[in-house]
């Protein structure tokens, strides 16, 4: 069974920056792994994916350029480094497991951890 960690969420000033780490265990060896965030009462987001048969990645406008996802695939963990952070990027962050080689975007994402609070104070 997939099981996923999340840490390194918290509390930031605008422009500060943050890495999440998402620890997986059980993965497949072709899968995609995305980051999510959900503020209350809104949509959740998704945010950034890698996947893993070619390490391509993907990211949201809205963070194009300030965030950047890798893989280290010998500690089967993902990293979202998140920089020039903004009040907007505040939510509950998630990192969620795609089986396959399909496009990231495609989903379905069946496995997810639980979360971690990103909160940037302006």
């Amino acid at each position: 069974d997939v099981q996923l960690v999340e840490s390194g969420g918290g509390l930031v000033q605008a422009g500060g920056s943050l890495r999440l780490s998402c620890a997986a265990s059980g993965l497949t060896f072709d899968h995609s792994i995305g980051w999510f965030r959900q503020v209350p009462g809104k949509e959740r987001e998704g945010v950034s994916f890698i996947r893993s048969v070619d390490g391509n990645t993907y990211y949201a406008d809205s963070v194009k350029g300030r965030f950047t996802i890798s893989s280290d695939n010998a500690k089967n963990t993902v990293y979202l480094q998140m920089n020039s952070l903004k009040a907007e990027d505040t939510a509950v962050y998630y990192c969620a497991v795609m089986a396959g080689t399909g496009a990231p975007l495609y989903g379905p994402y069946d496995d997810w951890g639980q979360g971690t609070q990103v909160t940037v104070s302006s």
